[in-house]
């Protein structure tokens, strides 16, 4: 494992580093970090993520993998991985790009029209237009391929009808990634068609979700005979379900750095100004143990990540380590939050009030955790994919894997 940049890497980091500088504050060491995803959102902050993502492009730091003709810079990953360390110094507006640019984006460039990819991508790096993941649906839990949204042929369009839900940004989105069941008659797996849909098109139906925090980042998606042209279509007919994996294979990725990791410096600022006994938490050993518990396996996640940026720096693919930064790093947080909480005794039970400690972001997050921890695949999807694929245990049993979608049984509420 290399620690080190090599000297062109260096050269990057100095040019990113100096153009943030020239653009933006810099963030504290102990500074909260920002809501993933920016769930919050309003008006002013979708305008405010926008101008600042153009700026990003303007100068070739909004996309930087991409090819150039696709509003990219043509660099490396490493360098990719370099741009957002960097950034993540400073204070920025949330990212609402991160399913765009994050997942949507390499999907279209390994799996897109070359019209899809020049209508699309330059304006997806820009910012100019922000996408949403139309994936989940409230029968199919954790099984994807077991969605029921139906997409039927006519002519030269498709016509879409269902529901998706837990669709992050879809209020303020302008065109969401869809997968859709084209044919029932074949295996679940099967039946797929990925789509590009415009979510101000007639009979789409936007519901947010009021969540548990407070915030609406999440929402329903209601389709009633939908039109969408099958130039939208990316692949081919059926063979949504690969297309499919690429973008959760992009996603697990980009989710993979939302874990405890970052919060770490401001639970030693809470246990150092929390009064526990004669003095603060942090003197207290029982706190200390727990502290080093959360290091210790927080550096054994960033340790982790380093494996990853090895492998970019020599040019190769990394393995399974976005997959357990994604299922460790996400329980991690939620431990950290409980624990803060504990800390906080009767307070840890207020949200928003004047005294609660650091502006109640511990609430904030010990309430968020549970929809991260669902949201890239499952703590149970995770475990099965290392399961499977890393530790190459037995698959489990799928008795509907190759019978026609209309006759799995289904329960009475998803008939």
């Amino acid at each position: 494992m290399d620690f080190d940049d090599t000297p062109e890497e260096a050269a990057f980091r100095a040019e990113a580093r100096a153009w943030l500088a020239a653009n933006a504050a810099p963030r504290a060491y102990d500074e909260s970090p920002e809501t993933p995803l920016g769930e919050r959102a309003d008006a002013e902050t979708v305008r405010a993520a926008q101008a600042w993502q153009a700026k990003k492009f303007d100068t070739g730091f909004a996309c930087i993998t991409w090819p150039r003709e696709y509003g990219g810079r043509g660099s490396t990953p490493i360098q990719n991985v370099i741009w957002h360390q960097e950034e993540a110094r400073f204070r920025t507006p949330p990212n609402l790009f991160l399913i765009g640019i994050g997942m949507a984006g390499p999907t279209f460039l390994v799996h897109g029209s070359e019209e899809q990819k020049r209508r699309y991508l330059p304006a997806m790096a820009r910012g100019d237009e922000i996408w949403c993941q139309l994936f989940s649906e409230p029968g199919a839990g954790s099984d994807l391929a077991g969605l029921r949204t139906s997409a039927v042929r006519d002519g030269e369009h498709w016509i879409v009808n269902g529901q998706k839900i837990w669709t992050t940004g879809a209020q303020y989105c302008d065109f969401g990634i869809l997968v859709a069941r084209t044919d029932p008659d074949l295996p679940k797996h099967a039946g797929l068609t990925y789509f590009i849909v415009d979510m101000n098109a007639p009979g789409i139906e936007v519901r947010p979700i009021q969540q548990i925090n407070g915030g609406t980042g999440f929402n329903e998606v209601f389709f009633s005979d939908v039109n969408v042209p099958d130039h939208n279509r990316v692949g081919a007919v059926g063979n949504g379900w690969a297309v499919a994996i690429a973008t959760l294979m992009n996603e697990r990725a980009s989710t993979s750095n939302l874990g405890g990791v970052r919060y770490l410096p401001r639970l030693f600022e809470l246990c150092s100004e929390l009064p526990l006994g004669a003095g603060s938490a942090l003197q207290n050993p029982a706190v200390r143990q727990r502290l080093a518990d959360f290091t210790v396996r927080g550096m054994g996640l960033r340790t982790t990540g380093y494996r990853i940026l090895t492998a970019l720096s020599h040019g190769g693919i990394p393995g399974p380590e976005a997959s357990l930064g994604k299922l460790a790093g996400a329980r991690l947080a939620q431990e950290m939050a409980d624990f803060a909480l504990e800390l906080q005794g009767s307070a840890g039970m207020t949200l928003g009030a004047p005294e609660t400690p650091q502006q109640s972001e511990w609430q904030e997050l010990c309430l968020l955790m549970p929809g991260l921890r669902i949201a890239g695949g499952t703590d149970e999807i995770l475990r099965t994919i290392i399961a499977e694929r890393v530790l190459r245990l037995p698959p489990e049993p799928r008795p509907d894997k190759d019978i026609a979608f209309r006759e799995v049984p289904m329960g009475p509420t998803n008939r």
